[in-house]
This record gives structure tokens, C-alpha cells and sequence, in this order.
């Protein structure tokens, strides 16, 4: 008996032993279980390349020629980008005031070739979100409507707070942060569900960028992101424009939403390669992927829970 139960133990730990060799392996494929919700099942993962238009300004229209490269990485077949309508700072009725001569969005939408419509709205309300979904409704009824909220400029909520003299992105906390975005997420939340209740069926989706970038502060606080010191690290300038790491990060998020599959595993996109990040590079990008898809699967709103 003592020898049995000495030879079971030898087979166990060495069971144990090449689980962990190829933990890697395994990590690499889609997560099945978020913390929050460890026994739900996963909408099936996209595997045939989409036709998407974009509507943004500088914290979103980046977005579509990354998500392109992710596609090619994940060889994704026949992913298209159909079109990008880019105003700097722009609330999205602002796309949808364009002259008609010039709107490339509402053109596109009705030729009923898109099915994905991407927006980054920046605060409520913004009736453009309504109008280009009830336009691309019309002409697709299939169509998803993705969208992006942004991280706070100024790492302020603008409707209540008064722009700071000076912006540092390092002394904020990640509670804090939290804090400043909560009102900004809980209004985004309700009118995306207020809007597919008045639809019927589920149309808009959210890509939780922020949130993701919020966890990401949250381990470069911690000591915890590779190549990745200070917060500064990820901003351009105190509005909170993104450097290459940031832009990676939000691209996995709507790459995530848009096909409903992890981004991790993924080889380093070229963006990232910009960060000049050495031997770091492949273990930030593996944590960039990880952030993603974990804020991906804790949102209610993404369309990646066969409930949501």
C-alpha cells in the first residue's frame, strides 16, 4: 500500500510538473472564467474578418489601423477598415453633423456594408450615438455598434470638476481614479442599456478602455508593469494623450469587443514595437493582452457573456 499510494505521488507531481511547463501554452488561449462570473459561458469567438467604420478623435481614431494589425497577427481573413471619420475632440454628434456631401460615416453605413460601427463618445448626453445607430439599424440589421468611453482628460470628470492648474498623471491613486471615473461610467452604462431596451434587442456594446487603463496605472503604482516606471510613461501630455503602451492596451480592448475573443497569445503588435522596450517588451505586451481581456470579461456590457 505504501508503495502505491509512493508510486501515485511520483505520477502526480510529475503531471503537476509539465502543467506548469506548459502553463504558458495554456494561457495563451481564451479565458474562460472572470472572477465575477467563473461559471458563465462565452459568446462564441469571431473568426471571420469584419467590415468596421470608425467615428473618433485623437483618444480613438488610432484604434481601427491597430486592431487591422492584431487581425493579420491573429490571421483573422478578411478584415476591413471602411473608413475612418476623425475630428480632434469631437463629441460624436459631431460626425453626424457633417455635411452630407462630405459625411463618409453616414455614407457608409448606408450602404449597408458595415457591420461594426465603432464610437468614442466623450461625455453625456450625445444624441449622435442614437442617430448613427438607428441610420446603421436601417441599413443592416445586424449590425453591432462598439462603444469606446474614454479615459478622463486631465484625469478629471469635466461635467463636475474645474481643469487643474497642473496635471500630475503620477500622484493619483488608483482608488482615486476610480472614484473620478465612477459617475463617468454609470451614466455611459445606463444610456447603452436605456438605448437596446428602446431597440428591442442588443445593438451597443462597450469597449472598456478605460477601466483597463485605470488597472494598468494601477500596476506601474505596484512596481508591477515591465519597462513601465511612472504613470507618465503612458501619456504624451497632460490631457492623456497615449504613448504606444497605452494605444496597444485600448486596441486590445476593441479588438476583444469587435470579435469576441482574447488578445492573449498575440505576438507584439507593431505599435508596441515604438516603445523601444527592450527585453521588457514581450512580458508588457503579455500584460497589456492580460488587463484587456480581463476588463473585457468583467464588463456587463461587452456582448462577450452569452448573458450580456
Amino acid at each position: 500500500m505504501l508503495a502505491f499510494h509512493r508510486s501515485f505521488l511520483r505520477v502526480w507531481m510529475t503531471a503537476l510538473g509539465l502543467l506548469v511547463l506548459v502553463g504558458g501554452t495554456f494561457a495563451a488561449e481564451p479565458q474562460d472564467k472572470a472572477p465575477s462570473a467563473s461559471n458563465s459561458k462565452l459568446a462564441e469567438p469571431i473568426t471571420k474578418g469584419l467590415r468596421v467604420f470608425t467615428c473618433g478623435h485623437s483618444f480613438h481614431v488610432w484604434v481601427p489601423g491597430i486592431v487591422s494589425d492584431l487581425c493579420m497577427l491573429a490571421k483573422i481573413p478578411d478584415h476591413v477598415q471602411l473608413g475612418v471619420s476623425s475630428i480632434g475632440g469631437s463629441r460624436v454628434i459631431q460626425h453626424w453633423e457633417i455635411v452630407p456631401e462630405k459625411n463618409t460615416a453616414k455614407d457608409a453605413l448606408q450602404s449597408g456594408k458595415v457591420e461594426v460601427l465603432t464610437l468614442s463618445p466623450i461625455f453625456l448626453p450625445d444624441p449622435g450615438i442614437e442617430n448613427f445607430t438607428t441610420l446603421a439599424l436601417e441599413h443592416n440589421k445586424d449590425v453591432r455598434v462598439v462603444v469606446q468611453p474614454i479615459w478622463l482628460r486631465w484625469d478629471i470628470y469635466e461635467p463636475t470638476t474645474k481643469r487643474p492648474e497642473k496635471v500630475d498623471h503620477n500622484a493619483i491613486t488608483g482608488e482615486e481614479l476610480r472614484k473620478r471615473h465612477a459617475e463617468h461610467f454609470q451614466k455611459m452604462d445606463e444610456h447603452i442599456r436605456e438605448l437596446n431596451k428602446k431597440y428591442g434587442k442588443t445593438v451597443l456594446y462597450v469597449a472598456p478602455a478605460p477601466q483597463a487603463v485605470i488597472a494598468l496605472r494601477e500596476k506601474i503604482i505596484a512596481g508591477e508593469a515591465p519597462g513601465l516606471k511612472v504613470q507618465e510613461d503612458l501619456f504624451t501630455d497632460e490631457l492623456g494623450h497615449g504613448k504606444p503602451p497605452l494605444m496597444a492596451l485600448v486596441a486590445y480592448c476593441d479588438y476583444a469587443v469587435i470579435y469576441r475573443r482574447s488578445p492573449v497569445g498575440l505576438p507584439v503588435p507593431a505599435i508596441l514595437k515604438q516603445a523601444n522596450l527592450g527585453d521588457q517588451e514581450e512580458k508588457l505586451n503579455r500584460l497589456l493582452q492580460e488587463l484587456a481581456w480581463n476588463a473585457v470579461l468583467d464588463h456587463p456590457l461587452t456582448g462577450i457573456r452569452v448573458s450580456d
